[in-house]
């Protein structure tokens, strides 16, 4: 009989085990890849979609297009799936795909922006990604122009946000504050800042770039100003050779 108290065999049975788990665990990742990777297709057509105010949202809840139907209704209102780089804009089916942190660490003339253009009810909504940085990790989005650059509607999340604080970036009270809010004066960008003491608790004033920050999450807050004026900025120019 083997005598189970030598170093060596509990070296020995630690090892087997590792390789055990090991495998398992790779065999496990490697079986739910494909399922997850379809789950952050769908949580992404969800999440253009809900910026443009297409949603199943009831009194104060945030509610997406089921992962059943989102495909059919993002085939339905998205118009046109379109890339910028180095200065031409061109059609692309999978543009929502394009991992916007990785385009933004590139050169400009490497850097690909997805833009998507919707429409509804006759309406023409332009819908621009955006990503960055909040208090303890990345934040990002999604927000919808009209053709008079103003806002239809905005899309929120985060990976580490302080929960009942920065966390409440995605919730609708917070989200809800950015429609009708207008990005340009005049013909120069001035993009939309989250202000503490806005003297606007109910945001009535939609002409001065302005929604009421966040109790207790200013950082965070900056983290969205920031985010949104960094990354709509580049789209402007774009935007314009639109029509927008």
């Amino acid at each position: 009989m083997a005598n189970t108290d030598k170093n060596g065999y509990t070296v020995i049975f630690a090892v087997v085990m590792v390789l055990v788990v090991g495998s398992l665990l790779a065999f496990t990742a490697s079986s739910l890849k494909p399922a997850i990777t379809e789950n952050e297709r769908f949580e992404k057509q969800q999440n253009i979609l809900y910026a443009m105010g297409i949603n199943e949202n009831v009194e104060g809840s945030v509610n997406f297009v089921p992962t059943n139907k989102v495909e059919a209704e993002f085939g339905k209102y998205i118009k046109e799936q379109l890339v910028i780089q180095n200065g031409k804009i061109e059609k692309d089916s999978s543009a929502y795909l394009i991992n916007l942190k990785q385009e933004l660490a590139k050169d400009m003339s490497e850097r690909k922006l997805p833009l998507f253009v919707g429409e509804k009810e006759g309406k023409d909504y332009y819908i621009i990604p955006m990503y960055g940085k909040g208090l303890w990790d990345a934040i990002w989005g999604f927000i919808a122009l009209d053709e008079n650059y103003v806002v239809q509607g905005v899309y929120f999340d985060h990976k580490g946000e302080t929960p009942g604080l920065g966390a409440n970036i995605k919730e609708r009270y917070f989200m809800d504050d950015f429609t009708g809010e207008e990005i340009m004066s005049g013909t120069e960008y001035e993009g939309i800042t989250v202000a503490k003491g806005n003297n606007d608790p109910l945001n009535e004033r939609k002409d001065d770039g302005k929604v009421d920050a966040l109790a207790g999450a200013t950082i965070t807050g900056n983290g969205v100003t920031a985010m949104i004026n960094s990354t709509v900025k580049l789209y402007i120019p774009y935007l314009k050779d639109l029509k927008i």
